[in-house]
């Protein structure tokens, strides 16, 4: 350990355990699964790049549509529709360059989707197969947690959680990086996102996913009801999937934030060097 000062108040350098190996292996497995499952995704949307709402394809009022047509200088124009919105997107959405360096018409670009530009029997392959692995790392993780009381003691909202959300946003606000055991326990902010993301945005991936499939009308037709047809289940599958990308997005930027070697070290080997203030009669080295 070595001593540091910071104002009047003397700190000390600690390695600790933050995750343990289930945790981590899990975390590894999960995220190569949401990267596979978000670009073959995006290569069978890509089929069609249009979304909906109810239970059939209203091709003239489409919720969100990506297009390719022709300018007034003869080459290919990208255009991306939002509801009665209509914004330019050349190169990246409705046309975009292809490995051979052509202007094409697709709805994502080439680069997004996964395995290839586009086979959709192959991009539905790897989303199935993918899609299963990540429910069954995502059975493994839930019964961990419950077994480890990782759930209950770790990530469960109790009473000073939620008086403390404002301060939380504060500190956030401020990039306030916390220091000593307060490191290395899960905020408000991140206990709420990752049980969102566990209850709410899973579930509704699961759901939605199997839902598009005609085969499970029987069994998920009271679903279908609910949201009102197989096309909305496809725009809500579709949201899901982009808010599972903005929360990696924001999880990554915290991660740099707070330090990007001492995070990934904590994920690779559950070390982790946290800042700890010291007391008095505590001898530094």
């Amino acid at each position: 350990m070595s001593s540091i000062a910071i104002g009047a108040r003397q700190y000390e350098w600690r390695t600790v355990l933050r995750h343990r190996a289930p945790l981590r292996v899990m975390h590894w497995i999960n995220l190569a699964c949401m990267l596979a499952l978000a670009g073959s995704g995006l290569q069978i949307f890509n089929a069609h790049p249009a979304l909906y709402w109810g239970t059939a394809s209203h091709f003239e009022r489409p919720l969100l549509a990506m297009d390719g047509m022709r300018g007034a200088d003869g080459k290919g124009r990208g255009v991306t529709r939002v509801g009665d919105a209509s914004f330019e997107t050349t190169g990246v959405l409705g046309v975009s360059k292809a490995s051979d360096g052509r202007m094409v018409q697709r709805g994502f670009p080439e680069w997004a989707t996964i395995p290839g530009p586009r086979s959709l029997a192959l991009g539905r392959r790897w989303h199935f197969f993918f899609a299963w692995l990540w429910v069954i790392n995502g059975a493994c993780y839930l019964a961990w947690s419950l077994a480890s009381r990782h759930l209950s003691r770790d990530l469960a909202m109790q009473g000073r959680d939620w008086r403390a959300v404002p301060r939380s946003i504060a500190e956030h606000l401020r990039f306030h990086h916390p220091v000593g055991a307060e490191a290395l326990r899960y905020n408000p902010l991140q206990k709420l996102a990752y049980l969102g993301v566990i209850f709410v945005l899973a579930p509704l991936a699961v759901l939605t996913g199997l839902s598009m499939s005609p085969q499970l009308d029987g069994v998920l037709g009271w679903w279908l009801a609910i949201v009102g047809g197989r096309q909305s289940a496809r725009t809500i599958h579709f949201t899901v999937m982009a808010l599972f990308l903005l929360f990696t997005v924001v999880h990554v930027l915290m991660v740099v934030y707070a330090g990007p070697l001492n995070e990934l070290r904590s994920m690779l080997s559950g070390r982790f060097r946290v800042r700890w203030p010291r007391t008095e009669g505590e001898d530094g080295e």
